[in-house]
């Protein structure tokens, strides 16, 4: 297990974008705009509900946010996915955060829910993240998941059995 520290701010998150935090060709978040998350509050790779690791981060909601303007013009909405792919992101980075090695892609997610909105009135979003399976073999890296966001402490997004890998490729 790599030593990293388990609380992440902006800087640590951009590092992490230009693939500086673990290594070139490893586990990079987006950029912004892409980038989903402020802040890593907490990182582990046996909490969580299932003994087998979790995440929480939180994302910053301001009214200028870039998807607020084009989507929906005259009723501003954060589209869902954008949602969804905060939970990803964030279920590669621990896979990095573990010291393993390869780039990360979402594989697919077995159960979406969607019971409330992003609305430019909301303050913050939490993610957390509870792994079921953290499998490292030497043709396989994957993490299996599952998530929910919050909205101000409201429930709004829950997913299950979301997968990431890690390919040298």
């Amino acid at each position: 297990m790599a030593d990293y520290p388990t609380s992440f701010d902006k800087e640590d998150l951009l590092k992490c974008a230009r693939g500086e935090l673990f290594g070139p060709g490893n586990a990079q978040l987006p950029a912004p705009p892409m980038l989903m998350m402020d802040r890593i509050t907490d990182v582990s790779a046996d909490g969580g509900a299932h003994g087998k690791g979790h995440i929480i981060a939180e994302f910053d909601i301001t009214p200028d946010l870039w998807f607020f303007e084009c989507h929906f013009p005259g009723n501003p909405i954060m589209p869902g996915c954008l949602g969804l792919d905060g939970l990803w992101q964030l279920t590669g980075f621990n896979l990095g955060w573990r010291g393993w090695q390869g780039r990360g892609y979402a594989l697919g997610v077995g159960e979406v829910k969607l019971t409330g909105m992003v609305r430019p009135e909301r303050k913050m979003l939490t993610y957390k993240i509870d792994f079921t399976k953290a499998i490292q073999t030497r043709r396989l890296t994957m993490g299996v998941a599952d998530g929910i966001v919050e909205a101000d402490g409201e429930v709004i997004y829950q997913v299950k059995d979301m997968k990431v890998a890690l390919s040298e490729s």
